[in-house]
């Protein structure tokens, strides 16, 4: 079963800012993936403006979208590692140390982008997700992110 509250909605409000996924950022994105225990989920609307030509989606939303979508995923799989609630303290929070997407075929800007995330490896601090970006059932990107622990400095105090 899927959670009913999206992974990036248990952020703490001081982690809360990410132009991809920031629920309290608002320019942001507002990407909302859903964890089911195995795989993550994220359903997003590009906008009139994320064209990169007339009909089709900028690759570099889709890189930000899996980004965050495979951020989001590799704390929701720690969390289950580690047996405990998304929303339990200490917050669990990762970011990016690498990015890698293969544009497979254009992506249609007038539909609903299904992202999927997937864990290849999970090892100490670094979770290893693989995101595939589909329309209408056909995969059109794919990627790889490796996502790190946030390093203690970087959380605000």
């Amino acid at each position: 079963m899927v959670d009913k509250k999206a992974i990036q909605d248990n952020y703490p409000d001081d982690l809360s800012q990410c132009y991809g996924c920031g629920r309290l950022n608002d320019y942001g994105l507002k990407i909302k993936s859903y964890w089911d225990g195995h795989e993550s989920t994220c359903e997003y609307h590009p906008k009139p403006y994320h064209l990169a030509i007339p009909g089709f989606v900028y690759g570099g939303l889709i890189a930000s979208l899996i980004d965050c979508h495979g951020t989001g995923t590799a704390a929701a799989a720690a969390y289950s590692a580690e047996g405990r609630e998304m929303d339990s303290k200490p917050a669990i929070k990762y970011v990016t140390a690498s990015v890698h997407v293969d544009y497979l075929k254009p992506t249609p800007i007038d539909a609903t982008l299904i992202l999927k995330g997937m864990i290849k490896e999970i090892k100490g601090k670094k979770v290893v997700v693989q995101v595939t970006v589909s329309v209408n059932d056909e995969i059109c990107a794919r990627g790889e992110v490796i996502a790190v622990k946030i390093p203690k400095n970087m959380i605000p105090s």
